[in-house]
């Protein structure tokens, strides 16, 4: 018998904040008390911070905006709201120009450097979990599986995190390296940031539904959140029914939680969707 509960309705939303170094804070999004709420830093990245970044090999250095998003500033949300926790995602689409790549040396050297800077990360800025979202691939699935699996084990382990997540999408290599990940070390993920909104602009009611029952399947017995991007650029948005789609999704006990990219798009429309994601999560779940 598994002690793992199935997946049901929860109030948690997550929002990504700090990569598009717009000065959004911590402190202008609306949090509502009666949610479970996480912001998640994009990104720490194992490149380093020259003009043309290049591999560290788990080496992480902070890339999102610190000056606005600083230990002082996950302090202060922290204790001004309960109910908050703050997160760190590893990897992201871009560093510099470039791709960012998961590109280690080895499966232990990789793994040790990566447990020693965040650690220190994690200690300094007092996270509570951590999110996987690499998108591009120098190395196969089954090593991608063993350096985030151990990472992810080893923080657990220490204490330094209370959750992690991982945030694919539907592309063929990015799916076999988060499938293999999650085969392996689906027990130690408590949440499946999918990325909704890389589906096409345009999708309907249904075929989000269809999308969601699709990956949940792949990540089978996983949290996989509802999610959308706040510049309507793909995926089912707010103005095209997404809520309905949470809505249905609840009413057959699915709605595992809500994510948004991003609190520095939302900046410009006053955040209003994550008002109404959150009023939708509080009811009673």
């Amino acid at each position: 018998m598994s002690t793992q509960a199935a997946p049901a309705n929860s109030n948690l939303f997550r929002e990504y904040i700090g990569a598009e170094f717009n000065n959004v804070k911590f402190s202008d999004v609306p949090i509502n008390s009666n949610v479970e709420f996480h912001f998640i830093l994009s990104f720490a990245i194992d490149y380093d911070t020259s003009g043309s970044p290049s591999p560290t090999n788990g080496k992480f250095n902070v890339f999102w905006d610190s000056d606005n998003l600083g230990p002082s500033q996950v302090s202060s949300i922290k204790s001004s709201h309960s109910n908050v926790k703050v997160a760190l995602s590893l990897g992201g689409d871009s560093v510099g120009d470039g791709s960012a790549y998961f590109n280690p040396s080895s499966v232990d050297s990789w793994v040790s450097n990566a447990v020693s800077s965040l650690t220190d990360i994690i200690r300094q800025y007092n996270l509570d979990g951590i999110d996987i979202d690499y998108e591009h691939f120098n190395a196969d699935p089954d090593t991608f599986a063993e350096c985030i699996g151990q990472l992810v084990k080893t923080l657990k382990k220490n204490g330094l995190i209370s959750f992690a997540s991982i945030a694919p999408f539907d592309d063929d290599d990015v799916q076999s390296h988060y499938k293999a990940l999650w085969k392996s070390y689906g027990d130690l993920i408590d949440y499946v940031n999918f990325q909704f909104y890389a589906y096409d602009q345009g999708t309907t009611v249904s075929q989000f539904i269809n999308y969601f029952n699709t990956q949940s399947s792949n990540y089978n017995g996983g949290n996989v959140l509802a999610s959308f991007i706040s510049d309507g650029s793909g995926g089912l948005t707010p103005e095209n029914g997404f809520f309905t789609a949470c809505n249905r999704l609840k009413s057959q006990n699915k709605l595992h939680g809500i994510f948004i990219w991003s609190a520095d798009d939302s900046k410009r429309n006053g955040f209003r969707y994550e008002k109404q994601s959150q009023a939708l999560l509080a009811i009673s779940h």
